[in-house]
């Protein structure tokens, strides 16, 4: 994809922790990737494995007793130049069209929240003003950034309230968030976060609120919005089912950390880290007969991160140097790699859960009988 893809936003070695009564808490640690046009970047881990610190750090919104310990986001934008940090030293590298969200104040930051990146958040109902009209929070958006007048923001907003699927436009305009299902909701916020036609959209768990019918018309509308608009998509999410269908790439975190990435076929049908071989074997399956598997034990603390692979002590396959060192990553195709030391050439040989294999097996089988290519 990096090849024919024009790359929108680069995070390299991403670093934030956090000050706590605890001590400091390193919540990401060396996170790096890329995010192209046009294309949906899933990413995926269990809850506090930095998934979301990570969003907020591009959004610019991290808490007030977060750390930039180190690491930049590059976001690739012509138009945005002069928003530039005079603090950089090695802008003249990035070239023209380079910015660092990291380095730049939160004055200009404001001007591109939301206009040029903007976040759908998990809990619908506490993104929205319980006490202020739906349309008025959509036209708000509108009217604050884009200078439309109030009538010409309302004219827009019933537009964006038909083109996210809420009926009665005109009528449900004037009614409040208790007024609404969550995933009428939901379509609100979404409404919202496309008001100033931003290219980045940020979907932090939009649908883990929902139940499972609602889920399925809710990522179908992201989809569709994003192919119209020619969107790019960070998709973050613990449950890799969710990602399965609208996925074009995978990164897999862990303890802040990126452990594997890959497409979303490499992922699914050739996972190499165990801790993916985890996720994707703790998925229910309408078709398995034998008993759901669980993680055993628990993410680590990390204000005190541990020495080797972060997953190393709750790992079967574990080998020693996992707790002594931490692996780097070991390339499986162009577009697929993963961080276990499992992969060097002088690691036993151990293959994949039997359970998750038959799983793959079966999902195989179905694709080839639908015609589809893996």
């Amino acid at each position: 994809m990096a090849e024919n893809k024009e790359r929108i936003l680069h995070v390299d070695n991403l670093q934030v922790s956090f000050r706590t009564q605890q001590g400091i808490l390193k919540a990401v640690r060396g996170v790096t990737f890329d995010l192209y046009k046009g294309e949906t970047l899933a990413i995926v881990g269990e809850s506090g494995s930095g998934k979301s610190v990570t969003s907020r750090a591009i959004m610019g919104i991290l808490a007030g007793n977060s750390i930039h310990a180190g690491g930049s986001i590059y976001y690739y934008n012509s138009g945005l130049k002069h928003m530039r940090s005079a603090k950089v030293e090695t802008e003249e590298e990035l070239g023209e069209d380079v910015i660092d969200l990291m380095k730049i104040d939160e004055e200009n930051f404001h001007k591109l929240r939301g206009t040029k990146i903007s976040m759908i958040f998990q809990d619908p109902m506490s993104s929205l003003n319980p006490i202020m009209k739906v349309g008025k929070q959509i036209a708000e958006a509108l009217y604050l950034k884009l200078g439309l007048t109030k009538s010409e923001a309302k004219v827009r907003a019933l537009e964006l309230m038909k083109e996210v699927g809420i009926p009665e436009a005109k009528k449900r305009f004037n009614q409040y968030p208790f007024q609404f299902s969550g995933g009428m909701r939901q379509r609100i916020v979404i409404a919202i976060a496309l008001a100033n036609n931003a290219e980045i959209l940020i979907c932090d768990e939009p649908t883990t609120a929902l139940d499972v019918t609602i889920q399925a018309q809710i990522m179908e509308l992201i989809n569709r919005i994003k192919e119209e608009r020619d969107l790019s998509v960070i998709f973050i999410t613990h449950d890799l089912g969710v990602v399965a269908n609208m996925a074009d790439r995978v990164e897999v975190m862990y303890a802040g950390q990126i452990v594997e990435y890959g497409t979303t076929d490499e992922i699914f049908y050739q996972p190499k880290h165990p801790y993916t071989w985890a996720l994707l074997s703790a998925m229910p399956d309408l078709e398995s007969k034998e008993v759901l598997y669980a993680i055993p034990g628990t993410p680590p603390d990390m204000h005190f991160p541990p020495v080797g692979d972060a997953f190393a002590a709750r790992n079967e396959y574990a080998l020693q140097i996992d707790f002594e060192e931490q692996p780097p990553y070991f390339k499986i195709s162009d577009t697929h790699y993963a961080a276990t030391w499992l992969l060097h050439p002088d690691a036993p040989k151990v293959k994949m859960p039997t359970v998750l294999k038959n799983r793959i097996a079966r999902n195989v089988k179905r694709v080839k009988e639908h015609g589809e290519e893996i």
